[in-house]
């Protein structure tokens, strides 16, 4: 350390013979070295890695493109349709000493026009709120993504966790075959042993190199699904574990709590949609009426014209066509009730059976780290110790070390489960929303 403090008190003096604006460049460089040098680091937290996807996410950008969409189409929907332009010659003969003359004739017109359909105001508001439905549904999605993005980061960092984990006691597990191997050999040559010890001491060995591999495998594909989240930052060292024994959600009151999830938001959004277009199919129920205003102009010998008119649908058969697609949009508006309903349960029997096999599996573990791992560490010490006494086989050793291996990935294993489990309970919400609506719901307690 204190080479690194001279090192950079000698770069400060070298810097200060510069000219200024060479210097304080400089200076940013350093800083900025030694910060990124700094970051390199850190060790990987979840959170973090949950903070590094979330920024990472091009999904999120997507949705906010979306909703902007829909807000522009929102502000153009609530304004009057473009008027028509219209130009023509009306009554131009075609035969006769006046054929193709547009001032001879007295009949004959040259005329310009506008025409502008008169939109009411209840369908323009109700087109324009639809857009804006469209919009608040980007917007809950958005939502949902980034519960998902948390969730699957946080998957993929318990995943590259327990396999390093798990790599760790395969590699303590390795080393002490290895000196089982010199042991053996060491008796076989002394004429203690026999050389079956000594394949089976290399056998254990082989077995534990396999085990390694494929826990190495697991490591690399757990950096791979990390890099597909976070990028390079995926190759940085993890840091601890974070508290897994808790959860946000109340099993209690489950189906409140729920009514809140991102998904289920979508759906009520989806409802407000349907909803909104079924009132603008009612309001299709009356007519639209079209304006049109024309100026003729006729030759010089005769008085040019203006012409006004109005142009109204007449809606005769409303039953088979106005009422048909009123009733469509009442039913999808049932449709989008009913699948919200569908969802909802759904979600709180998979969620409900999520906390009680997290709870189990918590146990479970806890049986793990209490009973079965000491009891078989006790063995394999015990079995040692008759081996040193010559009251056991160099094959009892390594049978009771190869069961001590299984107990202790097993239970590495359980803890994966669980902890994976417990990320999808825990990010169901978005991390800012959930933590403002336990307080809300801690709130409601306290009054």
């Amino acid at each position: 350390m204190s080479s690194l403090f001279s090192a950079h008190g000698l770069a400060l003096k070298k810097i200060r013979r510069l000219p200024r604006s060479i210097a304080f460049s400089t200076v940013l460089g350093a800083l900025a070295l030694m910060h990124a040098v700094h970051a390199a680091d850190v060790p990987l937290t979840l959170a973090r890695a949950q903070r590094l996807a979330i920024e990472r996410s091009r999904q999120l950008a997507a949705q906010d493109y979306a909703a902007t969409a829909s807000r522009e189409l929102a502000v153009a929907a609530a304004q009057l349709p473009d008027p028509v332009l219209k130009v023509g010659i009306d009554n131009l003969p075609v035969n006769g000493q006046d054929r193709f003359s547009a001032t001879n004739d007295f009949m004959t017109m040259r005329r310009i026009g506008v025409t502008q359909e008169i939109t009411r105001a209840d369908k323009r508001q109700l087109r324009a709120a639809r857009f804006q439905r469209e919009a608040d549904k980007a917007v809950v999605e958005k939502t949902a993504t980034v519960a998902a993005i948390e969730r699957d980061a946080a998957l993929a960092w318990f995943e590259r966790y327990y396999a390093e984990a798990m790599a760790a006691v395969i590699a303590e597990q390795g080393a002490q075959a290895r000196l089982e191997i010199q042991a053996a050999e060491g008796a076989y040559r002394a004429g203690r042993g026999n050389q079956a010890d000594v394949f089976a001491a290399r056998s254990a060995l082989a077995g534990f190199d396999d085990r390694a591999s494929d826990i190495e495998r697991r490591i690399r594909n757990g950096k791979t699904m990390l890099a597909r989240w976070i990028g390079a930052a995926a190759d940085l060292p993890l840091a601890a574990k974070p508290a897994t024994d808790a959860i946000r959600l109340e099993p209690a009151s489950l189906d409140s709590q729920l009514l809140h999830h991102p998904d289920i938001a979508v759906l009520v959004k989806r409802e407000e949609i349907a909803e909104t277009e079924a009132q603008l199919a009612r309001a299709n129920k009356k007519s639209d009426w079209s304006m049109e205003l024309a100026f003729q102009q006729r030759g010089p010998a005769f008085s040019n014209m203006v012409s006004l008119g109005v142009s109204i649908p007449l809606q005769w058969d409303q039953k088979n066509r106005q009422d048909r697609e009123l009733s469509s949009k009442l039913a999808l508006v049932e449709q989008a009730k009913a699948e919200r309903d569908e969802m909802l349960r759904s979600h709180v029997a998979e969620t409900r059976a999520m906390i009680d096999e997290w709870q189990s599996d918590r146990e479970r573990h806890a049986r793990y780290e209490r009973e079965l791992l000491p009891l078989a560490n006790d063995r394999t010490q015990a079995v040692i110790a008759a081996y040193r006494g010559a009251k056991a086989s160099l094959a009892d050793v390594l049978a009771a070390r190869r069961n001590e291996i299984d107990v202790r990935i097993q239970a590495l294993q359980l803890a994966t489960d669980t902890d994976r489990l417990w990320a999808k309970i825990n990010f169901l919400f978005p991390t800012d929303e959930a933590d403002a609506h336990a307080a809300m719901l801690k709130h409601k307690d306290t009054k």
